[in-house]
Protein backbone atom coordinates (compact mmCIF):
# COMPACT_ATOMS: atom_id res chain seq x y z
CA UNK A 1 0.00 0.00 0.00
CA UNK A 2 2.92 2.17 0.81
CA UNK A 3 4.17 2.12 -2.23
CA UNK A 4 1.25 2.12 -4.66
CA UNK A 5 0.03 5.69 -2.19
CA UNK A 6 3.72 6.58 -3.05
CA UNK A 7 3.54 6.35 -6.67
CA UNK A 8 0.41 7.18 -6.97
CA UNK A 9 0.42 10.87 -5.37
CA UNK A 10 4.33 11.33 -6.50
CA UNK A 11 5.23 8.88 -9.65
CA UNK A 12 7.76 6.20 -10.58
CA UNK A 13 11.13 6.34 -8.65
CA UNK A 14 13.96 4.62 -9.69
CA UNK A 15 15.32 2.70 -6.95
CA UNK A 16 13.99 1.45 -2.99
CA UNK A 17 16.51 0.74 -0.67
CA UNK A 18 15.17 -1.79 2.11
CA UNK A 19 16.38 -4.00 5.31
CA UNK A 20 16.42 -7.81 4.70
CA UNK A 21 12.78 -8.37 5.73
CA UNK A 22 11.30 -12.15 4.23
CA UNK A 23 8.93 -9.98 1.81
CA UNK A 24 11.45 -8.13 0.25
CA UNK A 25 13.87 -10.51 -0.09
CA UNK A 26 14.45 -14.56 0.33
CA UNK A 27 17.70 -15.67 2.33
CA UNK A 28 18.50 -19.11 1.63
CA UNK A 29 21.03 -19.41 4.89
CA UNK A 30 20.47 -17.48 8.43
CA UNK A 31 22.86 -14.56 7.89
CA UNK A 32 23.46 -15.26 4.48
CA UNK A 33 23.88 -13.21 2.22
CA UNK A 34 19.67 -12.10 0.34
CA UNK A 35 18.65 -14.19 -3.21
CA UNK A 36 18.43 -11.40 -5.51
CA UNK A 37 18.12 -13.75 -8.42
CA UNK A 38 15.21 -15.57 -6.88
CA UNK A 39 13.03 -12.17 -5.96
CA UNK A 40 9.66 -12.29 -3.70
CA UNK A 41 6.27 -11.63 -5.31
CA UNK A 42 6.87 -7.74 -3.85
CA UNK A 43 10.38 -7.79 -5.89
CA UNK A 44 8.71 -9.16 -8.72
CA UNK A 45 6.18 -6.42 -8.57
CA UNK A 46 8.94 -3.67 -8.35
CA UNK A 47 10.91 -5.38 -11.38
CA UNK A 48 7.38 -5.27 -13.38
CA UNK A 49 7.60 -1.15 -12.64
CA UNK A 50 11.41 -1.13 -13.49
CA UNK A 51 12.18 -0.28 -10.15
CA UNK A 52 15.50 -1.09 -8.91
CA UNK A 53 15.24 -2.78 -5.29
CA UNK A 54 18.55 -2.13 -3.16
CA UNK A 55 19.17 -4.60 -0.16
CA UNK A 56 20.99 -2.79 3.07
CA UNK A 57 24.45 -4.55 2.74
CA UNK A 58 25.91 -3.84 5.93
CA UNK A 59 25.08 -3.68 9.74
CA UNK A 60 25.37 0.42 9.59
CA UNK A 61 23.15 0.22 7.08
CA UNK A 62 20.37 -2.17 8.43
CA UNK A 63 21.12 -0.59 11.48
CA UNK A 64 19.45 2.92 10.06
CA UNK A 65 16.56 1.18 9.37
CA UNK A 66 15.99 -0.15 12.71
CA UNK A 67 16.65 2.50 14.44
CA UNK A 68 14.02 4.57 12.05
CA UNK A 69 11.33 1.52 12.89
CA UNK A 70 11.71 1.98 16.72
CA UNK A 71 11.29 5.97 16.57
CA UNK A 72 8.22 5.28 14.45
CA UNK A 73 6.88 2.50 16.72
CA UNK A 74 8.04 4.67 20.30
CA UNK A 75 5.69 7.78 19.03
CA UNK A 76 2.97 6.32 16.39
CA UNK A 77 1.04 4.45 19.32
CA UNK A 78 1.60 6.94 21.78
CA UNK A 79 -0.20 9.45 19.21
CA UNK A 80 -3.12 7.36 18.46
CA UNK A 81 -3.75 6.15 21.98
CA UNK A 82 -3.63 10.03 22.77
CA UNK A 83 -5.85 10.63 19.91
CA UNK A 84 -8.17 7.88 21.02
CA UNK A 85 -8.13 6.39 17.44
CA UNK A 86 -9.32 2.83 17.16
CA UNK A 87 -9.76 1.62 13.79
CA UNK A 88 -7.38 1.20 11.11
CA UNK A 89 -9.46 3.88 8.93
CA UNK A 90 -9.13 6.80 11.10
CA UNK A 91 -5.50 5.75 12.35
CA UNK A 92 -4.51 5.98 8.19
CA UNK A 93 -5.99 9.12 8.06
CA UNK A 94 -4.14 10.37 11.31
CA UNK A 95 -0.73 8.95 9.43
CA UNK A 96 -1.34 10.98 6.38
CA UNK A 97 -2.83 14.53 7.84
CA UNK A 98 -0.93 14.33 10.79
CA UNK A 99 2.17 11.93 11.93
CA UNK A 100 4.08 12.11 8.52
CA UNK A 101 3.92 15.47 7.62
CA UNK A 102 4.78 16.12 11.21
CA UNK A 103 7.53 13.94 11.15
CA UNK A 104 8.99 15.03 7.64
CA UNK A 105 9.17 18.89 8.73
CA UNK A 106 11.17 17.64 11.51
CA UNK A 107 13.33 15.00 9.73
CA UNK A 108 13.58 15.63 6.32
CA UNK A 109 16.67 17.85 5.33
CA UNK A 110 15.87 19.57 2.38
CA UNK A 111 17.31 18.18 -1.29
CA UNK A 112 20.58 19.11 -2.98
CA UNK A 113 19.42 20.33 -5.92
CA UNK A 114 15.54 21.37 -6.93
CA UNK A 115 13.19 19.33 -9.02
CA UNK A 116 12.07 16.19 -8.41
CA UNK A 117 13.17 12.50 -9.16
CA UNK A 118 10.09 11.11 -9.46
CA UNK A 119 8.47 10.13 -13.15
CA UNK A 120 4.79 10.63 -13.11
CA UNK A 121 2.76 6.97 -13.94
CA UNK A 122 1.33 6.59 -17.05
CA UNK A 123 1.28 2.85 -17.11
CA UNK A 124 -2.86 2.18 -16.46
CA UNK A 125 -3.86 0.43 -13.45
CA UNK A 126 -1.22 0.17 -11.09
CA UNK A 127 -2.89 -2.82 -9.22
CA UNK A 128 -1.99 -4.75 -12.07
CA UNK A 129 1.67 -4.23 -11.08
CA UNK A 130 1.44 -4.14 -7.85
CA UNK A 131 -0.19 -7.63 -7.25
CA UNK A 132 1.10 -11.60 -7.06
CA UNK A 133 1.34 -13.07 -10.28
CA UNK A 134 1.25 -17.10 -10.91
CA UNK A 135 1.76 -18.28 -14.15
CA UNK A 136 -0.53 -21.13 -15.36
CA UNK A 137 -1.89 -23.10 -18.23
CA UNK A 138 -5.41 -23.04 -19.96
CA UNK A 139 -7.42 -26.47 -19.74
CA UNK A 140 -9.61 -27.92 -22.86
CA UNK A 141 -12.69 -26.97 -21.28
CA UNK A 142 -11.58 -22.80 -21.08
CA UNK A 143 -10.96 -22.98 -17.62
CA UNK A 144 -7.66 -21.86 -15.08
CA UNK A 145 -7.20 -23.86 -12.32
CA UNK A 146 -6.38 -21.56 -9.02
CA UNK A 147 -6.44 -22.38 -5.71
CA UNK A 148 -9.06 -25.03 -6.05
CA UNK A 149 -10.90 -23.14 -8.33
CA UNK A 150 -11.94 -23.09 -12.10
CA UNK A 151 -11.59 -19.52 -13.64
CA UNK A 152 -13.56 -19.39 -16.62
CA UNK A 153 -11.88 -17.84 -19.43
CA UNK A 154 -14.62 -16.15 -21.88
CA UNK A 155 -14.43 -16.28 -25.29
CA UNK A 156 -13.46 -12.85 -27.53
CA UNK A 157 -12.46 -12.01 -30.36
CA UNK A 158 -8.91 -11.19 -30.29
CA UNK A 159 -7.79 -15.30 -30.99
CA UNK A 160 -10.64 -18.23 -31.49
CA UNK A 161 -9.35 -19.69 -28.07
CA UNK A 162 -7.10 -19.77 -25.26
CA UNK A 163 -6.39 -23.63 -24.89
CA UNK A 164 -3.24 -25.04 -23.57
CA UNK A 165 -2.31 -21.26 -23.70
CA UNK A 166 0.05 -19.82 -21.03
CA UNK A 167 -1.70 -17.38 -18.96
CA UNK A 168 -0.65 -14.86 -15.81
CA UNK A 169 -3.42 -15.65 -12.40
CA UNK A 170 -3.00 -12.02 -10.84
CA UNK A 171 -4.11 -12.06 -7.17
CA UNK A 172 -4.61 -8.82 -5.71
CA UNK A 173 -4.53 -7.55 -2.45
CA UNK A 174 -8.03 -7.84 -1.61
CA UNK A 175 -8.70 -11.06 -2.60
CA UNK A 176 -9.76 -10.27 -6.40
CA UNK A 177 -8.37 -12.23 -9.59
CA UNK A 178 -7.72 -11.89 -12.89
CA UNK A 179 -6.25 -13.69 -15.77
CA UNK A 180 -4.29 -12.05 -18.43
CA UNK A 181 -2.20 -13.09 -21.75
CA UNK A 182 0.52 -11.15 -22.65
CA UNK A 183 -1.04 -7.26 -21.69
CA UNK A 184 -4.43 -7.96 -22.30
CA UNK A 185 -6.56 -8.91 -18.94
CA UNK A 186 -8.81 -11.61 -20.27
CA UNK A 187 -11.62 -11.85 -17.13
CA UNK A 188 -11.66 -11.20 -13.77
CA UNK A 189 -13.04 -12.45 -10.50
CA UNK A 190 -14.15 -12.10 -6.88
CA UNK A 191 -12.41 -13.81 -4.44
CA UNK A 192 -14.39 -16.94 -5.10
CA UNK A 193 -14.18 -16.91 -8.78
CA UNK A 194 -17.01 -15.40 -9.69
CA UNK A 195 -16.78 -13.33 -12.64
CA UNK A 196 -16.81 -9.69 -12.01
CA UNK A 197 -17.47 -7.34 -15.42
CA UNK A 198 -14.24 -6.28 -17.17
CA UNK A 199 -13.56 -3.15 -18.11
CA UNK A 200 -11.15 -2.77 -21.22
CA UNK A 201 -7.96 -2.33 -19.77
CA UNK A 202 -3.74 -3.43 -21.05
CA UNK A 203 -1.15 -3.60 -19.03
CA UNK A 204 2.11 -2.10 -20.70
Amino acid sequence: MGVRDVIRQRGLFASLYTDWGSHYWYTPEAGGKVAKENPTPFGKAMARLGIEMIPASSPEARGRSERMFRTHQGRLPQELEIAGLRDITAANRHLDEVYRPVFNAEFMPPALEEGSAFVPWIGGKLDDFLCETFERVVSKDACVAFEGMALQVPKDRHRMHYMKVKVRVHCYPDGNLAVFHGPRCLARYDAQGQSIPLQLQVVA
